[in-house]
Formats: structure tokens, C-alpha cells, sequence
């Protein structure tokens, strides 16, 4: 998985366990893309700060994954989504008129659950 992609769903599953600095810094450094110098002059803290938050934020985040593994959980979950619509849209691709039809909207079904994440 990307790295950034993983640093923001990390955020996503488990931002809520950070205090609100880490979470800000973090948040803004990772899907605002914003420098350390950008962080502390819109929050009003020094870069050392925001690397401090960032790092913490970063630790805590990646121990929590380590415990529970929601997020890989979640992951899997997506790809075997995936692979079960393929199945069916090769089932879709052999059958006959109205199991053709069924398939394809259970792997369409599938495709929503896989992407509504």
C-alpha cells in the first residue's frame, strides 16, 4: 500500500485516540501536504513542535494498527470484495440471460460495499 494512503487511513480508523495537536499536525502534514514550517505558522508552534506531534502522532498510530489490525482487516476485507465481483462477472460472462443480469448486479453490489470504505 502507498505510504501516504496508509498514513491516512491510519488516521482515519484511529485519529480520534490522538490528542487534537497530534491529530492537527498530523492531519495537515499528511492529506494537506503541508510542510513543517506551513504546520507551525498556521498553528502557531515551532517546526520542532510540529515534528515532535508528528512523530508522536505517527508512533501512536502505527502501535494501535500493531494491536488491532482493523486496518489490515479492513484491507483484506476490500480485495476479497474485489475478487468476488471478478468471480461473478466471469460467472456473469457464462451464463444465460437472467443469471447473466443476477450476476452482474451482485458483483455490482459487491464493487459498492468494496469502494464505499
Amino acid at each position: 500500500m502507498e505510504e501516504r494512503r496508509k498514513q491516512s487511513l491510519l488516521l482515519d480508523f484511529y485519529g480520534e485516540l490522538l490528542t487534537d495537536k497530534q491529530r492537527g499536525c498530523y492531519d495537515l502534514h499528511v492529506n494537506e501536504d503541508l510542510s513543517l514550517s506551513e504546520i507551525a505558522e498556521q498553528l502557531g508552534i515551532s517546526r520542532q513542535g510540529v515534528w515532535d506531534n508528528i512523530r508522536r502522532a505517527e508512533s501512536a498510530l502505527t502501535e494501535i494498527e500493531e494491536k488491532t489490525g482493523l486496518m489490515a482487516r479492513f484491507e483484506e476485507t476490500r480485495r476479497a470484495l474485489g475478487a468476488l465481483a471478478e468471480e461473478l462477472d466471469a460467472l456473469a460472462d457464462a451464463a444465460q440471460d437472467e443469471t447473466r443480469q443476477k450476476a452482474a448486479e451482485i458483483a455490482a453490489k459487491l464493487r459498492a460495499l468494496r469502494d464505499k470504505g
